[in-house]
């Protein structure tokens, strides 16, 4: 079940997608990570497709990375009088705690943390950023706004307040329902929606433990201001548009896209790029070319994977969504400027010897055309820097590990293969040995192609990468 490609497919299951026979054909078509997405859906459905999905990968051999996405904290209005309201530009409008339904001069806004935090200046935004409101005065219970953007507004509709950290938990108690059922199934990956700032990620690692990796999805402008902080804490990040296109003017998400992908690829950590990537796709079985263009510049700019949203999840052409998305990438990494355009934007190594290892691999990489580079770990540390250097050959990385390989099945160019070899051939002659067998059977190598394998001595302990051994198929 070799990929073709080095860029990673994630898709998110839902109705148009439940059954084992859609989960297999989407893997066979190209997805490599399942989403479950935990703002919809009940726990059983969740715990039909994990089980389908894990069904799948017993069945085809190959690791499968599951990852759950919880719905974080939702900061709305209440209710209103009437079906909706209009708010001209200039006038005032309150905003208060008041459970009386809303009108045409004010609106309830039950959420006591957005008010603690309010200051003159700032901005709130509604249903999804189509109606501004700058405050004018506010305390601890109201704020007088002024109608910046105008529009209209409605029940429950959504509030966005993008230039203020507030100062609430972003995991709320179904949060902690969710996570537990999650959890007790065993996903992956904990997608964690509402990041502000480092302490959020801590607040979940403490309850999530440290077997599971967590997604942070940067949606707030705030996130991006903690960014650093916030990447040493996680395993690796989403670029979650939709939101931060509501926070963020639009002529800054590419850029930050392009920034978030950067500062990623220096720390060694996977980053995901989402939302409205071939949004049409839902209702029609081809993509507009501006949304081709939109997957092939994630995969120019060296994003480990592309996700689909609602197009694999309630769309009427899931299979032929993981298909383009298949064809995009596979098209721009046959381009012969793909590889020149990452290795401009290769980062430092650091002064260690994992990574001086994983820098030479790629250098001897480029140098003979290898077929393919081979690494051995546990943890899924050693795959995880030799992909931060995007070798222009695929990783084999071959680990004992099944929850190693299947967190790998998120990180650019990576190939997991769980099989225990130390009890066998612990010594260097036994594991190269190892791996030519691997590298054949894999389809990754044939009679007269060499390979580059890293590998730590004494074999078999995590962080001891310390060898580099070109090895040719007999």
């Amino acid at each position: 079940m070799r990929r073709r490609r080095k860029a990673k497919i994630v898709a998110t299951l839902g109705p148009a997608s439940s059954t084992k026979e859609v989960i297999r054909e989407l893997f066979d078509t190209g997805v490599d990570v399942f989403r479950l997405n935990f703002s919809h859906g009940s726990h059983d459905e969740h715990q039909a497709r994990h089980q389908a999905i894990r069904e799948v990968e017993q069945e085809t051999g190959r690791p499968i990375g599951i990852m759950m996405d919880i719905q974080g904290p939702k900061l709305r209005l209440g209710n209103f009088v009437q079906k909706s309201v209009w708010l001209a530009e200039g006038r005032r409008y309150r905003l208060d705690m008041d459970p009386q339904p809303g009108d045409e001069t004010r609106a309830e806004l039950p959420h006591p943390e957005i008010f603690a935090a309010l200051k003159v200046g700032n901005e709130l935004l509604i249903n999804d950023g189509r109606v501004k409101l700058k405050v004018i005065s506010c305390d601890a219970s109201h704020a007088i706004t002024e109608v910046v953007v105008e529009g209209e507004v409605s029940s429950h509709k959504g509030v966005n307040v993008p230039d203020v950290i507030l100062p609430i938990s972003v995991i709320t108690e179904k949060d902690r329902a969710d996570i537990t059922y999650g959890l007790s199934l065993g996903v992956d990956w904990v997608a964690q929606s509402f990041v502000q700032q480092a302490s959020d990620v801590a607040e979940l690692r403490e309850l999530i433990g440290p077997h599971v990796c967590i997604m942070v999805k940067l949606e707030k402008p705030s996130a991006l201001d903690n960014l650093d902080d916030i990447l040493s804490l996680s395993d690796g990040a989403m670029v979650a548009r939709g939101d931060l296109g509501v926070e963020l003017p639009p002529e800054q998400v590419p850029v930050a896209q392009k920034e978030i992908i950067r500062r990623c690829r220096k720390v060694g950590k996977p980053v995901v790029i989402a939302t409205h990537m071939l949004d049409s796709m839902v209702s029609v079985p081809v993509p507009t070319r501006a949304e081709a263009s939109d997957v092939a510049t994630a995969v120019y700019d060296g994003a480990d994977a592309v996700m689909l949203s609602a197009e694999s999840a309630a769309g009427n052409y899931p299979i032929e969504s993981v298909q383009m998305m298949d064809n995009i990438i596979h098209a721009v990494e046959q381009d012969s400027l793909y590889m020149n355009i990452l290795d401009a934007q290769r980062p430092r190594p650091d002064s260690t010897i994992s990574d001086a290892i994983c820098n030479a691999l790629q250098s001897i990489t480029g140098i003979l055309s290898s077929s393919a580079t081979v690494t051995y770990t546990t943890s899924g540390s050693t795959s995880l820097r030799a992909a931060r250097e995007r070798p222009g050959a695929p990783i084999l990385s071959i680990t004992p590990e099944i929850t190693t390989g299947r967190y790998l099945s998120m990180a650019w160019g990576v190939h997991a293969v769980v099989l225990d070899v130390a009890n066998a051939d612990a010594d260097l002659l036994g594991v190269i040995h190892a791996a030519k067998e691997i590298a054949v059977k894999e389809e990754f190598a044939s009679s007269g192609q060499a390979i580059i394998v890293a590998a730590g001595i004494p074999f078999g302990v995590s962080g001891t990468t310390n060898s580099l051994h070109i090895a040719t198929i007999e």
